[in-house]
């Protein structure tokens, strides 16, 4: 079967790339799929994640200096068909339209075609090959779009197959706010890889936390907590992976709390799984998650976590009290007083995170892989009756707004 998937920037950083490679990769190695991704853009000469060889790169509009793209004048237009609402639509111009439409309609010759983020899915609607299963995912929550965006996406979404989330709560969430006739709503959580470092001895007296530096990750939180754990256990370290605007907030927070040498900011490091391996627990605290990558990437290194119970990712891969812990969101002294209790209780840790690295198997590329096959097989064998219910509701809309009349 031929995949592709649509993908802002394959040569970027970012969650979504790395998700997606890791099921294109998934789909090439396990399923023996043609896979395509095809980049919207393009700033550098190689990707900065690694890109299994048997997944086909396809950039649409190249953004490199000296580029001949960056002097043609659709380039210096916005784009028509983008999304404005869509928080990347600065990035997108009436080139980006032009390209994505002529390889859409004149050189896609998928069976299946995955839009990866809001806009690409409303560019998948318009232009996506007859022939082919159009699947949107979603990586974001639906919570996280503005209303704006949701009708946009509300009235689009509905000329395609199918929409995936990353959460069962999220898809639940779509179910109830998002009449989509005929086309399924499901969740598939994404993969994540076992890691290539042996799993924690849970002996270290490291505490670590990863992503981005931003507010909604709440690390301010997260040092006001472990201010209390390091002042009954001062021997104990924090380490804050990642980089981001919060960074100058959160060095004065670690002065603030007197934190300096047992508190740091390590800046941006990838792989991560070798640093989890190094901690006897991971922390977050964010307000919200959409699926928790770097949950599960602790989870594969035998370490437990302790997670505030966010929407709406942690509870679906954390079962409080065996593999890990969670706690309210935005409560600093349940946060300190559960990290202590693992800090305390050796054992505990080493249940848990010997849970931790058998509960994570869920998230192997095969059971994965699985999923979506079944997905697509069921799509097709219900393509005629999808398109029957998407005609009734279109002939219903009609009937309803000429009553009205």
């Amino acid at each position: 079967m031929k995949i592709a998937f649509l993908l802002h920037n394959v040569y970027a950083l970012g969650g979504t790339v790395r998700t997606t490679l890791n099921l294109a990769a998934a789909l090439a190695q396990h399923g023996g799929h043609d896979v395509t991704v095809v980049s919207l853009s393009r700033h550098r000469d190689a990707p900065r994640f690694p890109v299994d060889p048997r997944i086909t790169l396809v950039p649409l509009v190249d953004l490199r200096s000296g580029s001949p793209d960056t002097e043609d004048p659709a380039y210096g237009r916005p784009s028509r068909d983008y999304p404005a609402d869509e928080k990347r639509y600065g990035q997108y111009t009436l080139l980006h339209d032009q390209r994505v439409r002529a390889y859409l309609e004149e050189r896609c010759d998928a069976d299946v075609v995955i839009g990866t983020r809001p806009g690409l899915n409303v560019y998948l609607s318009l232009w996506g090959p007859k022939q082919a299963l159009r699947i949107a995912q979603e990586h974001l929550r639906h919570d996280a779009h503005g209303g704006a965006l949701r009708r946009t996406l509300a009235r689009h979404y509905r000329a395609l197959d199918a929409l995936v989330t990353v959460t069962e709560e999220d898809a639940q969430v779509y179910r109830e706010r998002m009449r989509l006739p005929g086309v399924r709503i499901l969740c598939v959580p994404n993969i994540v890889p076992p890691a290539s470092v042996p799993p924690s001895d849970g002996t270290s007296k490291i505490i670590a936390a990863a992503g981005r530096l931003a507010p909604g990750k709440r690390y301010d939180l997260l040092l006001e907590a472990f201010a209390a754990v390091s002042a009954k256990h001062p021997d104990w370290e924090l380490r804050i992976y990642g980089g981001g605007a919060e960074e100058p907030r959160l060095r004065e927070l670690v002065d603030r709390y007197r934190l300096r040498g047992r508190a740091r900011l390590m800046g941006t490091v990838s792989p991560i799984e070798p640093e989890f391996a190094r901690a006897s627990i991971v922390a977050s605290a964010s307000d919200q998650e959409s699926f928790g990558m770097t949950l599960v990437e602790a989870m594969r290194c035998g370490v437990p976590v302790v997670s505030t119970d966010a929407p709406l990712g942690p509870a679906e891969i954390i079962t409080d009290g065996v593999d890990g812990r969670l706690v309210p969101v935005g409560n600093a002294s349940a946060l300190a007083e559960t990290l202590m209790d693992l800090v305390e209780d050796r054992p505990a840790r080493l249940a848990m995170g010997a849970a931790a690295l058998l509960s994570a198997h869920r998230y192997d590329p095969e059971p994965i892989v699985a999923r979506y096959e079944a997905l697509f097989a069921g799509l097709a064998a219900t393509q005629h009756r999808r398109a029957w219910q998407k005609l009734r509701a279109r002939a219903g809309t009609r009937l309803h707004s000429h009553t009205r009349r």
